[in-house]
């Protein structure tokens, strides 16, 4: 029995600069949340930490969850949206490329269920 699906989004090589940046984060939520059609609930939170620390981002969803956690002194982003509700595919490498200078991005779509 199918309940889900959950990506695993692993982008490397992004600009520490634009890790730090909570409105260009956003954007790219934003835009995903648009693209895969999703409903979101509330106001989404979000957390930069200090100095040269990454930032968190959440959005909780009518499907269940997005969120992307960055990691500049690595330059890596990781995001995961777990969906109970079939998605067509959307581009996250061409969306973490162009917002993040992403030069590696990893999808990964795992079924979830008994």
């Amino acid at each position: 029995m199918l309940v889900g699906t959950e990506w695993i989004i692993d982008a490397s090589g992004c600009d520490p600069a634009a890790l730090r940046d909570v409105a260009r984060l956003r954007a790219v939520l934003e835009s995903a949340v648009r693209g895969l059609d999703l409903r979101v609930l509330g106001e989404p939170r979000w957390h930069a930490f200090a100095g040269e620390g990454g930032v968190t981002g959440m959005y909780l969803l009518a499907e269940s969850h997005l969120t992307v956690h960055t990691y500049p002194e690595w330059g890596v982003a990781t995001l995961n949206l777990y969906c109970c509700r079939a998605r067509e595919p959307w581009d996250w490498d061409a969306a973490l490329r162009a917002a993040l200078g992403a030069t590696a991005v990893g999808v990964r779509a795992v079924p979830r269920g008994a």
